[in-house]
């Protein structure tokens, strides 16, 4: 009785914002079946080429009353993800988890970092990276990835608010129950998950997640510890951002803990 199903909710980012986190967090629902691993349909040609049916084969089996999950971070910032996702499903639901915009680029260094260190290859300080000539280098690929208005607003042309939900990140991590709960009343599903379902792991310093009589945290590589950035770095980086936060802010109604 079970088949593969196109996704009724996808996880469209961002980037080190807490995208694995949500996603394991929601596979406790009974009623949540979710993707293994990141697509990259909607972002990658390569990918989105080989059609609809190739996408629907990587999902995994579900019931009639399950919705299945993907997530891939990098659609919230692809040019391509809005109208390709608008064009498979136009009243699909969406849920954009979203942190500190400074943090997000210091975690975003720190991945690239190790992954760096792991393959022998040679890395930089992150002020090195993040000022050139003196100035900050909003060319920096984690910089763009953190201008959540100029990316909202290519989503807007495409989904009303209300089919987005925005996940907050930093609270998720500090307190997950209230932020899951709401996403269980967006995609209107019945209150499964609960305070039981989650342990504070004081090794890691992030909460686990205990369910089925098992328990699990998530995968090493995260939680890595951040390097500590210079204070004027920093302060370089939280003017930056914030008048493109308070656009935002404007922009969905609602108001971050941000710097």
């Amino acid at each position: 009785g079970t088949s593969r199903q196109i996704p009724q909710t996808i996880i469209i980012g961002v980037r080190k914002g807490g995208t694995r986190a949500l996603l394991e967090m929601l596979d406790i629902h009974p009623n949540i079946v979710v993707a293994a691993t990141e697509v990259h349909f909607f972002d990658w040609d390569e990918n989105y080429v080989k059609g609809i049916d190739w996408y629907r084969n990587l999902m995994p089996f579900s019931y009639g009353n399950q919705i299945t999950i993907e997530k891939t971070p990098g659609y919230f910032t692809s040019p391509q993800a809005p109208e390709r996702i608008h064009d498979m499903n136009s009243s699909i639901k969406l849920l954009l988890i979203l942190r500190d915009p400074t943090e997000r680029v210091i975690s975003d260094y720190t991945q690239v970092y190790y992954n760096r260190v792991e393959s022998h290859k040679p890395v930089q300080l992150f002020e090195d990276i993040v000022i050139k000539n003196g100035a900050l280098n909003t060319k920096y690929k984690a910089i763009q990835r953190s201008l959540y208005d100029v990316h909202m607003e290519k989503w807007l042309k495409h989904f009303s608010l209300d089919q987005i939900h925005i996940v907050d990140g930093n609270t998720l991590i500090k307190d997950p129950l209230p932020e899951l709960q709401k996403v269980e009343r967006f995609l209107n599903l019945p209150s499964r998950i609960m305070s039981s379902n989650f342990y504070f792991n004081q090794t890691k310093g992030f909460y686990c997640i205990r369910s089925d009589g098992r328990e699990r945290c998530l995968h090493e590589s995260k939680g890595r510890p951040h390097p500590l950035v210079n204070n004027t770095v920093l302060e370089q980086l939280y003017s930056y951002f914030r008048e493109h936060n308070a656009k935002f802010y404007r922009m969905v109604n609602h108001s971050f803990d941000w710097h």
